[in-house]
């Protein structure tokens, strides 16, 4: 047990770190702004961990003109599965494109909740974003029903294969997995350490030959005082925050604990 152990630190110590803050429907102009602004001042020059902001969709592009120039990329919530068409209220994958992302999040647990996002439909948004070389965080995890009857593995595993299904393995090269219990999510509940690394190495083992490449976050009322003990999981490869990411403060001690 003590090899494989020290096998997973050597290989998590050259996956980079990376903390993207969500948003959510949060924010506006001046208090945008001015959350920006300190944590460009708070994050720059060389790091060791990336770092990412996912602004609400009509901040996109102030948010980009915010952070020109500073090693922070610029993500979305969401996106559509579609290129274009009578799709109203949605976003393509190209128009994220163009207002300068990198990285996109999909199959959110409350998308999947509030919106009724199906597992297909994630696997098509998954496709979209990748074939407009965005990034996606795939975001995985499991609620309080399933956890308590033991079946957090199986759903999982569901939420991955449909994914799978449709793209194959070898596009993981180029994407990022988010596991966020739903039961922990914006609830002040985080997962114990075993808890959270007896998924991500569930996880990293359905990623088969790309186990060691593919970084997997954890997301789940992570906060700057239990940051520190999280990012030590071999598993663990950073964060997909919440809450935490509209503290400026809050989000770089997260940040650098990463780093």
């Amino acid at each position: 047990m003590g090899e494989v152990l020290l096998l997973n630190k050597t290989s998590h110590a050259k996956r980079r770190q990376l903390v993207v803050g969500n948003w959510k429907m949060n924010g506006n102009q001046q208090s945008n702004a001015e959350l920006l602004a300190k944590v460009v001042a708070g994050w720059q020059g060389e790091h060791n961990a990336e770092v990412v902001v996912c602004p609400p969709n009509p901040y996109l592009l102030p948010t980009f003109e915010k952070i020109s120039g500073s090693p922070i990329f610029l993500g979305a919530q969401n996106l559509s599965q579609y290129d274009s068409g009578a799709y109203t209220g949605e976003v393509s994958a190209k128009m994220l494109g163009e207002l300068h992302c990198k990285f996109v999040i999909i199959g959110h647990n409350e998308r999947r909740r509030l919106q009724g996002e199906t597992d297909a439909q994630v696997a098509q948004k998954f496709i979209a974003a990748q074939r407009e070389n965005l990034i996606p965080i795939l975001c995985v995890g499991e609620s309080s029903a399933q956890r308590e009857n033991g079946q957090h593995l199986e759903v999982i595993g569901a939420q991955l294969q449909a994914v799978f299904d449709q793209v194959g393995l070898d596009v993981f090269k180029n994407a990022v997995v988010a596991y966020e219990p739903v039961w922990a999510v914006g609830t002040g509940k985080t997962a114990t350490p075993q808890q959270a690394e007896e998924v991500h190495r569930f996880i990293r083992t359905r990623l088969g030959d790309l186990a060691e490449e593919v970084r997997i976050l954890y997301g789940g009322s992570v906060k700057a005082s239990n940051a520190e003990q999280l990012f030590a999981i071999p598993d663990i490869d950073g964060a997909l925050l919440g809450g935490a990411s509209l503290d400026a403060e809050e989000f770089l001690k997260i940040c650098k604990a990463a780093d």
